[in-house]
């Protein structure tokens, strides 16, 4: 049996998070104890775990230390085997109908048969229609006294504040680096293994809080030690750690600089070696908060994992990064390909021009300069035009004479702004990209990236451009994107 599995929290005292103990502790030493509850929080914190125990404070029938289950008695090795007639499981995802909580309506009134309560654990509760939610609502409102609900949720914002101020809300928040450790040593202590503090801490730290996460790597990492000990070069090894610090030094460099291709590079090199994505960039965001830190004066500690403390880049800076990257995280979900978020930030921070820089126009336009407003020298009147959203008569010059622009960077800027008033990903995909050609009728693109050229050839997306494109050149053009060839 796997780890996680095998050595499920089977009392209050073996949770390891200190703030759930003592919420348990106290909501079950009430005389009146609640007739539903909800656990609310991310996957892999014991959610399901901490309710199985309630049903068996509730129905052991020798506790110890008052309201700590035996685990000895029939009622709970039956609860812990999943074979108790008067403890319900319920999935909330595949029974998520009205039909199937009518029914549950229906059982709820018959007394339990061995046990002192019928507990009804729901599972995913946020899954339910607004039917069954509707007809849950009446149950919760008046329940038979011998019944205890206790639905879990890892997104209670989905379920209906009726149902929410009907139960004892538990919020299991992220483990700690020191709950998570404390949850590794008692399975090394059970299993006979022998691990390093480090290694352990370094486990910890790529466990994303999850206790779930954080036991299947201690499993991969005994499995891997074959019996010796597990230490943090081993974890390092199997899980690039060192190589990830590395590469995160070179983001963070590739920021500085502006220096797209280098990033991309990186990205591209972490994909092939398989890196997970969602730790890179938790690495990366840890890395640039405490690049933060620093730069307002507060002193981390030495061992304080991802610290660049000679990083170029000013306090709005890593600030408006932090931002692009925690948004790039939450996208991972959705993303076809996990390295895209990624890639989209790194091109939009490094393509676009910083305020307030002028925007550049080719040489030998001085004419053209004078009518969109650039000034040239000080004593002239014309205001200046900064990289901010280009001015309507930019726009109108462009329209007038636009085969003389193909590479102008008004023109550009004034076609990706348009474009991201209808999709900001792909405005980002475009910076990544620049005009090859244009003759009035088709506007020719080249990107150095395939996953770029297979983007923007996308029906729906070249619409997009087509669309802004005709608003700003009011023209019908044909938009092609092509591959640049290696030199």
């Amino acid at each position: 049996m796997v780890f996680y599995r095998k050595f499920r929290p089977q009392t209050i005292e073996e949770l390891d998070s200190k703030e759930v103990r003592e919420k348990l502790y106290n909501a079950l030493k009430s005389p009146e104890i609640s007739h539903a509850f909800l656990f609310t929080g991310p996957k892999g914190l014991g959610k399901t775990s901490a309710a199985r125990i309630v049903a068996k404070s509730l129905n052991c029938e020798k506790k110890t230390k008052g309201i700590e289950p035996c685990n000895k008695c029939n009622q709970c090795i039956s609860i812990t085997n999943g074979t108790n007639m008067d403890v319900l499981e319920i999935d909330g995802a595949s029974n998520r109908g009205i039909d199937e909580i009518r029914d549950l309506r229906e059982k709820i009134k018959l007394s339990p048969m061995s046990a002192r309560k019928k507990i009804y654990i729901i599972d995913e509760v946020h899954m339910l229609t607004a039917e069954a939610f509707n007809a849950l609502l009446k149950t919760l409102e008046e329940p038979p006294s011998h019944v205890v609900f206790i639905l879990c949720t890892t997104e209670p914002h989905k379920v209906p504040a009726t149902i929410l101020s009907r139960c004892l809300r538990m919020q299991f928040k992220k483990a700690t680096e020191e709950e998570l450790i404390r949850s590794f040593e008692r399975i090394i202590k059970k299993e006979k293994l022998n691990g390093e503090k480090n290694a352990l801490r370094l486990i910890a730290n790529l466990s994303d809080g999850s206790f779930r996460d954080g036991v299947k790597i201690l499993e991969e990492m005994a499995q891997v030690a074959r019996n010796k000990k597990i230490t943090e070069e081993l974890v390092q090894k199997n899980y690039l750690i060192a190589s990830i610090q590395y590469q995160i030094a070179q983001v963070i460099r590739s920021f500085e600089e502006k220096n797209t291709k280098k990033a991309l590079e990186v990205v591209a090199k972490l994909t092939s070696e398989g890196v997970e994505m969602g730790h890179f960039l938790q690495g990366l965001i840890e890395t640039l908060h405490n690049s933060l830190l620093l730069k307002v004066g507060v002193e981390l500690a030495g061992d304080s994992a991802f610290i660049i403390d000679n990083s170029k880049l000013e306090v709005r800076e890593i600030k408006r990064l932090i931002e692009l990257l925690s948004v790039a995280k939450s996208e991972l979900k959705y993303a076809v390909l996990p390295q895209i978020p990624l890639e989209l930030v790194i091109i939009e921070w490094c393509s676009f021009i910083r305020d307030p820089v002028p925007v550049f126009l080719p040489e030998n336009r001085s004419s053209a300069s004078s009518q969109i407003g650039v000034a040239k020298s000080p004593s002239d009147h014309a205001p200046q035009l900064t990289a901010s959203p280009v001015k309507k008569d930019t726009v109108n010059i462009v329209q007038q004479d636009i085969a003389k622009y193909s590479e102008n960077d008004a023109l550009w800027n004034a076609l990706i702004d348009k474009v991201k008033t209808y999709n900001h990903s792909i405005a980002g995909v475009l910076r990544g990209c620049n005009i090859k050609n244009y003759d009035g009728k088709l506007l020719l693109l080249e990107t150095n990236f395939k996953f770029h050229k297979d983007k923007l050839g996308e029906i729906k997306t070249k619409e997009i451009i087509e669309k802004a494109c005709q608003e700003v050149t009011r023209k019908n053009v044909k938009i092609i994107v092509e591959l640049k060839k290696p030199a």
